[in-house]
C-alpha cells in the first residue's frame, strides 16, 4: 500500500501542469544563486583596489596584492564553497532539504556583512579577517548548490524540469551583472564626491582615503538579496520526493503538495492488494559507494564530477581574471594612468559588458532550449564552441593586442562565456540533480559540485601564476615568470576538449524522463550504462 501511494504521488507530480508555485520556487531558490554569484565574483572587481589601498610601496607602480595574498583573497571563498557543498549535500540527505536550507542563507547574509567589516591595524590583519569571513561566505554558498538543485528537481514535472533547474542557476548571471552594476554605481558616487588625479600625476593622492569604504560597501551588498528571501525559504514545505521516498510518508507528501500546487490525488488509483502482497524489494538498501551503488551509478558520478571539474577550471580562470586579460590587450588603460576609483569603474564596466552580452544570454538560451535539445547535446555544443573560440583568441594573440583589434577580441571572449553558459556551466548543475536516487541526490550533487570547485581552485590559483608574462621583468610585482596569457589560453582550449570527450563518453541524457526512471529507484536491476548515450 505505502509503495503504491508513493508511486501515485510521484506520478501526479511528474504530470502536474506548470503553475505559479513552480515560478515562485525558481525565484526563492534562484535568489540564493544570485547572491552566490555576486559574492564569489565581486571580489575580482575590488582586488586591484585592495592592492592600491593596502600595498602601495612607492611611486613607480600602483600598489598590488602580493601573490600569496591575492591567491588567498581570490581562492579562499572557493575553498569554503567546496567544503560547504560536501557537508550540506550530505546533511540535506540526512535531515531533509528544507531543514538545512535556511542555514546556508543565514551564513551568506552574516558573513557578507562581516566581510565588509573586516578590521585590523595593518594590511595583514585586514586581509586575514577578510579571508576568514570569505571562507564562511563560501561555506554557505556551497550548501546552496546541492540543496537548490535538488529542491527544484524534486518539485518539478518531468516535462519542464530542466528549464526550472537551469532557471535557478541562471540567476547566477544576474548576480554577476549586479556585482558589476553595484561597483559602477558606488565608484561613480565616490569619484564624484572625492575626485582624484591619476597615479602618474599624484601617486599618493590617486587613492583617496574614502576608497576604503568602497570595497566594503560592494562586498556587504551581497547580504541584501539573500536576506529578502529568507522568510519564503522557511515557508517552503519539504520536497515531495524526499518525504515520499526517504521519509516514506506519502500522506504528508499529499498534504504538502496540495498546499502549494493545484493538483488532485485520486484515492481510487491506490491498489490495495492485502491478501497477496508483493515481496518487499531491497533496492533501497544499498549504501553510498557500495558495490551496488557503483554498479548502478558509478559511471554517472564519474561523468558529473569530471565534466564539472573541467568546465570550472576554464570558467573561473576567465571570470576571476578578466581584468588582467583586458589590461594585457589594452582594453583597460594602464593602471598608472588612472586613479584607484577610476580603475575600479573601468574594470566593473568591462566585466558588466561581458556579463550583459555573453554571460546572461547564455544562461537563458539554456533555460529555453534544455528541454528541447537535451542536456547532453547542449553540453557537447558548449564545450565544442568554447574550444573553438579560445583557440581563436590564443593562436593570433599578438593580432588582438594591437590597437584597433580589441573589439574583435572582446567579441570572441564574450562568446566563450556565452557557450560556457549555453553549455556545460549550466548543464553540469542540472544533470546531477536528476540521475541519482532521492536518498543520495543532494550528496551526489554536492560531490559533483565540489569536484567543480576543485577545478575552480585550480583555475583561480593556476591562472594567477600561469598568465604572468614569460619575461620576468614584465610580470606583476612579486610573481615569477609564467607562460603568458596566450599559452594559458591554449591550455584552457585543451581542457575544454577534454571536457568534450568526457561528456561524449560519460554523461547521460535525462530529457523527458522522471527522476525515478533516471535513477532506477523503482527497479530491481539498473545496469550502470543503461542511460548512457550511444558511443
Amino acid at each position: 500500500m505505502a509503495r503504491d501511494q508513493q508511486l501515485e504521488v510521484l506520478n501526479v507530480m511528474d504530470k502536474a501542469k506548470t503553475q505559479l508555485y513552480h515560478f515562485t520556487a525558481v525565484v526563492i531558490a534562484g535568489m540564493g544563486f544570485f547572491t552566490d554569484a555576486y559574492d564569489l565574483f565581486s571580489i575580482s572587481l575590488v582586488t586591484k583596489l585592495l592592492g592600491r589601498i593596502y600595498y602601495t610601496s612607492g611611486t613607480l607602480k600602483p600598489g598590488s596584492l602580493p601573490p600569496n595574498v591575492a591567491s588567498a583573497v581570490n581562492g579562499v571563498a572557493l575553498c569554503g564553497t567546496l567544503a560547504g557543498q560536501l557537508f550540506f549535500g550530505w546533511l540535506g540527505d540526512r535531515l531533509g532539504r528544507k531543514r538545512v536550507y535556511g542555514i546556508t542563507l543565514v551564513l551568506m547574509v552574516v558573513c557578507s556583512i562581516c566581510s565588509g567589516l573586516s578590521f585590523g591595524h595593518s594590511p595583514k590583519t585586514v586581509m586575514a579577517t577578510l579571508c576568514f569571513f570569505r571562507f564562511w561566505v563560501g561555506f554557505g554558498i556551497g550548501g546552496d548548490y546541492p540543496l537548490s538543485a535538488t529542491i527544484m528537481a524534486e518539485y518539478s514535472n518531468k516535462k519542464s524540469r530542466g528549464s526550472f533547474i537551469a532557471a535557478v542557476f541562471s540567476m547566477q548571471g544576474f548576480g554577476i551583472l549586479a556585482g558589476g552594476a553595484v561597483a559602477i554605481i558606488v565608484s561613480t558616487i565616490f569619484r564624484t564626491f572625492f575626485p582624484a588625479r591619476s597615479f602618474a600625476i599624484d601617486p599618493i593622492g590617486s587613492t583617496v582615503p574614502e576608497a576604503d569604504y568602497v570595497w566594503r560597501i560592494i562586498l556587504m551588498f551581497g547580504a541584501v538579496p539573500a536576506a529578502l528571501t529568507y522568510y519564503w525559504r522557511m515557508k517552503m514545505p519539504e520536497t515531495p520526493r524526499y518525504t515520499a521516498l526517504v521519509a516514506k510518508n506519502a500522506e504528508q507528501t499529499r498534504a504538502d503538495m496540495q498546499k502549494v500546487l493545484q493538483i488532485e490525488f485520486v484515492p481510487e488509483k491506490i491498489v490495495l492488494d492485502i491478501e497477496s502482497p508483493r515481496p518487499a524489494k531491497k533496492l533501497n538498501e544499498f549504501g553510498l559507494f557500495s558495490r551496488e551503488f557503483m554498479s548502478r551509478h558509478g559511471l554517472h558520478l564519474l561523468g558529473t564530477t569530471t565534466t564539472w571539474f573541467t568546465i570550472d577550471v576554464a570558467y573561473y580562470s576567465q571570470n576571476l581574471f578578466q581584468k588582467d586579460i583586458f589590461s594585457a590587450i589594452g582594453w583597460i588603460p594602464a593602471a598608472k594612468t588612472m586613479s584607484a576609483l577610476d580603475e575600479l569603474y573601468k574594470i566593473a564596466r568591462a566585466q558588466t559588458l561581458i556579463a550583459l552580452c555573453g554571460t546572461v544570454p547564455g544562461y537563458w538560451f539554456t533555460v529555453f532550449l534544455i528541454d528541447h535539445l537535451g542536456r547532453y547535446v547542449i553540453q557537447l555544443i558548449g564545450f565544442a564552441f568554447m574550444s573553438i573560440f579560445m583557440f581563436a583568441l590564443a593562436f593570433p594573440y599578438e593580432h588582438w593586442t594591437k590597437e584597433g583589434n580589441h573589439i574583435g577580441f572582446v567579441v570572441l571572449y564574450g562568446l566563450t562565456f556565452f557557450f560556457a553558459n549555453f553549455g556545460p556551466n549550466s548543464t553540469t548543475f542540472v544533470v546531477p540533480a536528476e540521475i541519482f536516487p532521492a536518498r543520495f541526490r543532494a550528496t551526489c550533487h554536492g560531490i559533483s559540485a565540489a569536484s567543480g570547485k576543485a577545478g575552480a581552485i585550480v583555475g583561480a590559483f593556476g591562472f594567477l601564476y600561469a598568465a604572468q608574462s614569460q619575461n620576468k621583468g614584465k610580470a606583476d610585482a612579486g610573481y615569477p615568470a609564467g607562460i603568458g596569457i596566450r599559452n594559458s589560453l591554449f591550455v584552457l582550449t585543451g581542457i575544454n576538449l577534454i571536457g568534450l570527450v568526457l561528456t561524449f563518453m560519460l554523461v547521460p541524457e535525462s530529457k523527458g524522463k522522471s527522476l525515478e526512471e533516471m535513477s532506477k529507484e523503482n527497479d530491481d536491476q539498473a545496469p550502470a550504462d543503461a542511460q548512457l548515450p550511444p558511443v
